[in-house]
């Protein structure tokens, strides 16, 4: 009865370790979503700049200290690449982050039979006494 207890103590202790290490990955994945939506919108932001200069306006690239100016169709493209590569890396992260959800949700379910079966020996061992 005894040696029971124990092996469905440390399977539950497996388990809650489990458990912690995906919400710990689930946290760094939304941290990360969140900085690439923050990244998404600065840049849709130049992207409406760049669309409001007329076509023989400047437009300049901060490289380090200097300002060196760059074609405004050049600039146009750039940031579109950059919003269509953060816009998949967001479609990753999600992807990433629903996994994660799904092992956290196995995590807690065999969390909870396993509180079941604890509950039922002490149950059980109580009843004996």
């Amino acid at each position: 009865m005894a040696a029971n207890l124990d092996r469905i103590q440390q399977q539950m202790q497996t388990e809650l370790e489990k458990f912690k290490s995906v919400q710990k990955d689930i946290q760094k994945l939304v941290g990360a979503r969140q900085q690439l939506e923050a990244q998404l919108n600065e840049n849709k932001v130049v992207q409406e700049e760049l669309d409001v200069i007329e076509a023989d306006g400047n437009v300049y690239k901060l490289i380090g200290p200097v300002l060196v100016k760059q074609d405004l169709e050049e600039a146009k493209q750039t940031v579109a690449k950059r919003i269509e590569y953060i816009t998949a890396e967001i479609k990753r992260n999600d992807t990433g982050i629903q996994e994660a959800e799904k092992k956290r949700n196995g995590c807690q379910e065999i969390l909870s039979k396993l509180q079941q079966q604890y509950q039922q020996f002490l149950t059980k061992a109580a009843a004996k006494a």
